[in-house]
Order: structure tokens, then sequence, then C-alpha cells
């Protein structure tokens, strides 16, 4: 299955200067945040595929101006040619916006998917904007990772979890792959494409 990726910098090659064509490639496109709304609407039009996102935290107006014809998989575990697919959005609470959490409100909200994890057995990829706390997150407050992120690759092993929040253009040290107890960790900021194997 080949996935597009994308975060936090609309991509002019897929926008702007858009080619006729050049999205039918992708079985899936996935973004994982802080996207304008217009920038999601505009390749759900064009893509012959899915379009999933969850929130980052500068989404707030989503609320009002929702990305057309995209799923919003905040909050929910879904099931796409048999991939399982977890959504949870969102960053470390700073000053009390829509998608900012505190590292216990983050715990609770993977609790509340702990059926659905079971019943479906698993997840394959996690969709996330902030990264794991210390594995691809920041060093400053705003761009600190959660912590309940490692607890649910500890438990369920997903194969990815992609994440943005953290611009490449932040630092020359900011690594766009990790890895964490076989999970690879991947900063999907701006467009990254992701073949993922299916059985």
């Amino acid at each position: 299955m080949n996935i597009l990726a994308i975060a936090d910098e609309e991509c002019p090659a897929l926008w702007d200067y858009y080619s006729p064509g050049s999205l039918n490639k992708y079985d899936l496109i996935i973004s994982s945040g802080d996207l304008d709304a217009a920038y999601l609407s505009f390749l759900a039009t064009m893509a012959k595929c899915p379009v999933m996102y969850v929130h980052g935290n500068h989404d707030e107006d989503y609320a009002t101006n929702p990305p057309e014809g995209c799923e919003c998989i905040d909050g929910k575990l879904v099931t796409f040619q048999g991939v399982r697919i977890l959504g949870l959005g969102g960053c470390i609470e700073y000053t009390g916006g829509t998608h900012q959490f505190t590292q216990k409100q983050m715990r609770k909200r993977i609790r509340k998917l702990r059926w659905q994890l079971h019943k479906a057995r698993g997840v394959d990829i996690v969709v996330a904007h902030a990264a794991p706390q210390g594995v691809g997150d920041a060093d400053d407050f705003v761009h600190r990772g959660f912590s309940a992120f490692l607890k649910l690759i500890e438990k369920y092993h997903p194969r990815y979890l992609l994440h943005g929040h953290v611009h490449l253009r932040y630092g020359i040290n900011i690594k766009r792959e990790q890895e964490y107890l076989g999970t690879k960790v991947i900063n999907v900021c701006g467009q990254y494409t992701l073949d993922y194997p299916v059985d």
C-alpha cells in the first residue's frame, strides 16, 4: 500500500504546482495535522484515494471549516484495506487550546480506546501530531512529546507511528526516522511516502 503522509507545511508540488495525475500512485493520504483545510480538500478532490486526518494544535478552525471530502480519525481506530490505523491528534498543553492535552489527558484518551484496540487485536499505524516523549520530540516545552505514546508502543507494537509538529527546518539534528522497540517513528513534516507492506 502506497501511503502519502503529510503534516505542518503545505507542499507546493502538491498544491501550487500540482501536476494532474501525480496523486494517482497513492492508495491513502494521511495528515498528521497543522495543514490548511483547503489543502486537504484539494488533495481529496484530486486524488483517487481517501484522505484521513488528525488535528494539529493549530487546527481549531476545522470546527467551522473542516476539510471537505476527508475523514477525521482523531480519537478513532479505523481499518483500511486490512490495515488498522489509530488517530491521536493534538500536542502537549501549553495555552489551553482545543487540541492541546496534558500527559494525563492523553493517557485517558488512549484508555478510552482500549476496547477497540482489543477487538482489533492491536494497531498497525498510529497517526499522531506530536511525537512520543524522547523519540522525535524537541527540547522546548511546546514540542515535547507524550509519554503515553511510549506505553502504547510498548503494549501494542505498531509497525509505524507517524507524527509532525516538530518541523524539520527547526534544526539540522532533527531526524526524519527513528525507532523505538521495533516501531518506526517517522516525522512526516511536509510530505513522506510510506510503502506499507500488506499481507
